[in-house]
């Protein structure tokens, strides 16, 4: 049944409502975070999630121990790892719910879990408090976390951070049709290419935060 214009009036109104509740809820529960890193990836149990499922878990080992607090959108998969690992440290593990027509289950290795109806109040979190996005294989979602992040940075609209992709072998194709594609069509600057990089293990994650901030 389609909406008249008066439904729209009369749920718009509440809906902001809903959406400043999330921004407050978010704030709230996170303003003690002051180191954070963002762990991206598919949530599927496919084979590349298995493939990096025990790399994800031993970058947020390896952060959560270096004093970094671990957040992911809660889910399965290289989320599930990702908190996995920050648990196992004794590290701050926090999940950012999504909230949405297939039920996403929060893992049981979250710490600290906030829920949340809309992408871009989460979004907010994610860039306001994360020090650096690890983005690990994944799919539609994982390529629209990344990308904003990268136009973020770009666009001076964020502060920039390290933005480092995990799996050479997975993400060669699309490094390769950025810059067989973009860099052709004058899309983006050279320049734009060193926005992020690419690694293979836990260790040149943490080597590429360090060196980033050491700069």
């Amino acid at each position: 049944m389609p909406l008249l214009k008066q439904d729209f009036i009369k749920e718009d109104p509440w809906r902001i409502f809903r959406i400043m509740s999330e921004f407050v809820d978010g704030f709230e529960e996170l303003s003690d975070v002051k180191k954070a890193v963002a762990i991206f990836g598919s949530a599927q149990h496919k084979k590349a999630t298995k493939r990096y499922y025990k790399t994800a878990e031993n970058t947020a080992y390896l952060l959560a121990k270096n004093g970094y607090s671990i957040i992911t959108g809660a889910g399965g998969g290289i989320m599930e790892a990702a908190n996995k690992g920050a648990k196992r440290a004794g590290g701050d593990s926090i999940g950012l719910n999504i909230l949405i027509p297939i039920a996403q289950k929060p893992n049981k290795y979250v710490t600290r879990l906030i829920d949340f109806k809309y992408f871009f109040c989460r979004k907010v979190m994610f860039a306001k408090y994360s020090k650096a996005f690890v983005v690990f294989p994944g799919g539609f979602g994982t390529m629209d976390e990344l990308f904003e992040a990268i136009t973020l940075v770009q666009t001076e609209r964020m502060e920039p951070m390290p933005i480092i992709l995990v799996g050479k072998e997975y993400w060669k194709g699309l490094i390769s049709w950025i810059k067989n594609t973009f860099l052709p069509e004058g899309t983006i600057d050279k320049v734009d290419l060193k926005l992020f990089s690419v690694v293979n293990t836990p260790q040149e994650v943490r080597a590429a935060i360090d060196r980033f901030y050491r700069r």
